[in-house]
């Protein structure tokens, strides 16, 4: 949908926010914390970003975006070209980061990594939830949206990098607390350390969004198999350079996809047959162990397995 910047601020150093509404002056979709959105750029490409304002609003949305040092072009044209007045394209909603239900939470953020985390703060508020923020960023002058944080007390730990060192996740998480959900969402060595400090927490205790693929090792090299499309009916040779993906779009076979790096959810298939090496950064362990789902961008059939029959 078309959408209009009404308003663009300076967030902190290198983050702007980016206030949209539709261009028809129309109601926008519903939502919930946790949720993100594809923004397809001038320049061709598709980036996702977080929801970060309200979800009870539906005439405005929020986003956060960081230029990245290293960027692929998309934080860059955001942060360099879009300002308000402009029209962007918006996709609907999507949620791999939901929050469920609990009588408290642990929150950890990494500098943008605070995005998702401030709707959900709001949402514990709301519930009546204890909860706690432990915020790290590489300097107080790049934290983004510190000022909404302060009227929430010694509940918000901020913790600049270049003043106070990393993040004490050890002394926050080492210990389990019943009745407890941790979301963490920044770079991926603090989601690895956040995970390193909570080998006795009951499975899926912690919740966690990247926005960088996570490195995945294989037990070799890839190899061919195929995959049948059931609502198609017909059957292709993935090679073993190339992505499900790729092979059923120059089959015509139609397919939702965006980021090609599974991160953002948009092309989960579910698997009726077969058994599947997923490579997303999305499902947790009890989900792949499941083997209903499949992200065709990045995931390919088991070892030992010549065949996958997916629902395309």
């Amino acid at each position: 949908m078309q959408m209009i910047v009404h308003e663009r601020r300076d967030e902190a150093e290198g983050v702007v926010s980016l206030h949209l509404g539709r261009a028809d002056g129309g109601e926008l979709p519903a939502w919930a914390p946790g949720a993100h959105v594809d923004v397809t750029l001038a320049n061709g490409l598709v980036r996702q970003y977080s929801l970060c304002s309200d979800p009870g609003d539906r005439a405005r949305w929020r986003l956060g975006v960081l230029r990245e040092p290293v960027s692929r072009g998309g934080s860059e044209y955001v942060v360099d070209k879009i300002h308000g007045g402009d029209i962007v394209e918006i996709g609907e909603p999507r949620n791999n980061f939901a929050l469920d239900p609990s009588p408290r939470y642990v929150f950890v953020a990494g500098g943008i990594g605070i995005t998702p985390i401030l709707p959900m703060i709001a949402a514990a508020e709301a519930a009546g939830a204890e909860w706690t923020l432990l915020y790290g960023g590489r300097a107080r002058t790049s934290m983004a949206f510190r000022g909404e944080l302060v009227r929430h007390g010694e509940k918000v730990t901020v913790v600049p990098q270049d003043q106070a060192g990393l993040l004490d996740l050890a002394g926050l998480l080492g210990t389990p607390r019943p009745d407890t959900l941790v979301y963490a969402c920044g770079p991926e060595p603090m989601l690895d350390a956040v995970a390193d400090a909570m080998p006795a927490w009951p499975v899926g205790s912690l919740r966690v969004e990247r926005f960088t693929p996570k490195t995945v090792e294989t037990d070799g090299p890839d190899t061919s198999f195929e995959v049948e499309c059931a609502a198609s009916g017909v059957t292709l040779e993935v090679p073993p350079d190339r992505s499900i993906l790729a092979v059923a779009r120059d089959a015509d076979v139609r397919v939702d996809f965006s980021c090609e790096e599974g991160t953002c959810g948009t092309c989960e298939t579910p698997l009726l047959a077969g058994r599947a090496e997923h490579r997303d950064t999305l499902l947790t362990e009890e989900e792949r162990e499941a083997q209903d789902t499949v992200f065709i961008c990045v995931s390919r059939a088991a070892r030992g397995c010549p065949r996958l029959t997916l629902d395309l």
